[in-house]
């Protein structure tokens, strides 16, 4: 299994190439590197809300990027901002996971006493970072 770090645009999706629709826009599929985990296809999609034009994973793929743009010129820059919300999204993802281990390694030294070698043990692993 790739590391959350590792997922970033990998190309379009062949199997849905940019097209000029009649509604002045051009649907956009870029594949990803691999499949994004449920709960990090939901962050990247609280994230795309706030772009302009938005983006979206299907949660249930987390295979391939959705967006559009209404002019061709558009595509690089977009696909840019994309790319550094990929990264953010990753960044985000990897903090809520290093927040959940401490959350549970304090639960764990609360349980076996502030002084023993299990919590010393549990400050050390908290402050690694991979």
């Amino acid at each position: 299994m790739q590391a959350i770090d590792d997922i970033k645009i990998v190309s379009i999706d062949f199997e849905r190439p940019p097209m000029i629709r009649k509604e002045a826009y051009i649907d956009l599929y870029f594949k990803l590197s691999g499949k994004a985990p449920m709960d990090w296809c939901e962050d990247f999609n609280t994230l795309g809300r706030q772009m302009e034009p938005g983006v979206k994973i299907e949660k249930n793929d987390g295979l391939c990027v959705e967006a559009w743009v209404k002019d061709m010129n558009h595509i690089a820059p977009h696909l840019e901002e994309i790319k550094q919300q990929i990264l953010d999204c990753n960044e985000q993802y990897i903090e809520k996971a290093r927040q959940k281990q401490l959350t549970l390694l304090a639960a764990n030294a609360s349980a076996v006493g502030m002084d023993s070698e299990q919590f010393k043990l549990n400050e050390i692993i908290a402050d690694l970072r991979f």
